[in-house]
């Protein structure tokens, strides 16, 4: 149920917050209409530009203002309400908060569970990797990080786990919790609606699991929340998945370029309804070049043996991941235009018994991850032995990913090329 109160300016309602409780009332006769209790964990977003939805359960009260001003005055103090005595967490303090809700509400629905639950490579390797490792799991205390519908954590159990924590932040969470009750195994898996961040566990785990990669490796920033949750693992503990490797090599695909360019073409026109919309193309395709391309490819456009960057997940702090910096230098395997860079990453998990990968490079069997791809502005030109050098710098943003910097230079001709890209917003070529 959805209910809409407009508190319009000089008051048809008002508004009070006081010790966590909202109540919007009638100035006139000051009957109350609507009244709740508010706390950290109670869901409110921003609606458009001047109205505040509160969630509340299974219902939702959508108040709407009539000046910024009076928006923006409710706001600070429902935001100084829902922080009264509250440390940020460290997700809340590298996280704006739109992103944090878009991404929770995300990941909060039945379907994208689903879409990363079909993915056969992914949940396959996931359940082999657990299964052969039983004796890492058989007795022991685990913890599953951002668990989703739980489906690790009823794999722990199927190798003999004891308990499984398992902790999710979206409303996913309850949906989880109906699993487990109905496959008879509450008294193994307790789920914790939460951010990892910002819940308590009542004992340290012998193992932690969980699934935090992105498109790129790090979009969406969970790496971060999988490393701190390390501060329930024991001395001798084990992460599933251990560590992972990202792989990046020189392309030339010319299609995908001239394609990439052209998609700016419709900002060229000079009559559009009798609007000249001409002098925005150049924007638009420096818009278009900050789009890290998602689809997968054939290995044989790839110029040179890939270079490899290794992220420990055992030995790694989350302050490293905020600025990750690869440098490289390819030696040259074919002549011809380099049109940008390509990425994919491996995952592994070292158990005592077998040690199990993860892949999703393109020669492997496609996943919902695919590759991605980051063109130059400008493609360079090289020839066969010739070495491009330069780097990749990942800048951790507070909308849960990354700004991607890459400089390239062939050392023989001194031609240098690059790109600024927005790992946020990327291109799903593949639909």
């Amino acid at each position: 149920m959805r209910q809409q109160f407009n508190v319009r300016k000089g008051g048809f309602f008002t508004s009070r917050l006081h010790a966590g409780c909202f109540c919007a009332e009638p100035r006139a006769d000051g009957v109350c209409v609507f009244k709740c209790s508010l706390n950290r964990d109670t869901e409110c977003c921003r609606v458009g530009k001047e109205s505040i939805l509160i969630t509340l359960g299974y219902s939702s009260a959508l108040l709407k203002f009539e000046s910024h001003a009076e928006f923006s005055s409710f706001a600070n103090t429902l935001k100084r309400c829902r922080n009264e005595n509250k440390e940020e967490s460290v997700f809340s303090q590298r996280t704006e908060e739109a992103s944090a809700a878009q991404y929770f509400q995300f990941y909060g629905c039945l379907s994208q569970q689903q879409n990363m639950m079909q993915d056969f490579v992914r949940t396959a390797t996931y359940h082999r990797a657990i299964l052969q490792n039983h004796i890492d799991f058989r007795d022991k205390v685990v913890l599953d990080v951002g668990c989703g519908s739980g489906i690790l954590s009823f794999f722990a159990v199927q190798a003999g786990a004891r308990r499984v924590y398992a902790v999710e932040a979206s409303s996913v969470a309850q949906y989880a919790e109906m699993l487990v009750k109905n496959n008879h195994l509450s008294d193994k898996i307790i789920v914790l609606p939460g951010k990892i961040e910002e819940i308590s566990l009542p004992e340290a785990v012998d193992v932690i699991i969980s699934e935090p990669m992105g498109y790129m490796l790090f979009n969406e920033r969970m790496l971060e929340s999988y490393l701190h949750s390390k501060k329930w693992l024991k001395a001798n503990g084990m992460m599933f998945p251990t560590f992972s490797d990202i792989h990046l090599a020189p392309f030339s695909d010319e299609q995908l370029y001239m394609e990439h360019y052209s998609r700016a073409n419709f900002w060229y026109q000079q009559c559009f309804y009798g609007v000249n919309l001409s002098s925005l193309r150049g924007a638009a395709v420096d818009e278009y070049f900050r789009q890290p391309i998602v689809d997968t490819f054939d290995i044989r456009i790839l110029m040179a043996r890939t270079v490899k960057y290794t992220v420990n997940f055992m030995d790694a702090e989350e302050a490293d991941l905020h600025r990750v910096e690869i440098p490289f230098v390819f030696h040259m395997a074919q002549s011809g235009l380099i049109h940008g860079l390509a990425f994919w990453f491996d995952v592994a998990f070292v158990g005592s018994l077998v040690t199990v990968w993860l892949s999703t490079a393109p020669t492997e069997p496609l996943t919902h991850w695919y590759q991605v791809r980051c063109l130059l502005q400008t493609p360079l030109f090289a020839k066969e032995g010739e070495t491009l050098s330069g780097r990749v710098l990942f800048v951790a943003n507070k909308r849960q990913s990354y700004d991607i910097q890459i400089v390239a230079l062939v050392n023989q001709t001194g031609f240098r090329s690059g790109n600024t890209l927005d790992l946020k917003n990327p291109f799903f070529r593949f639909a």
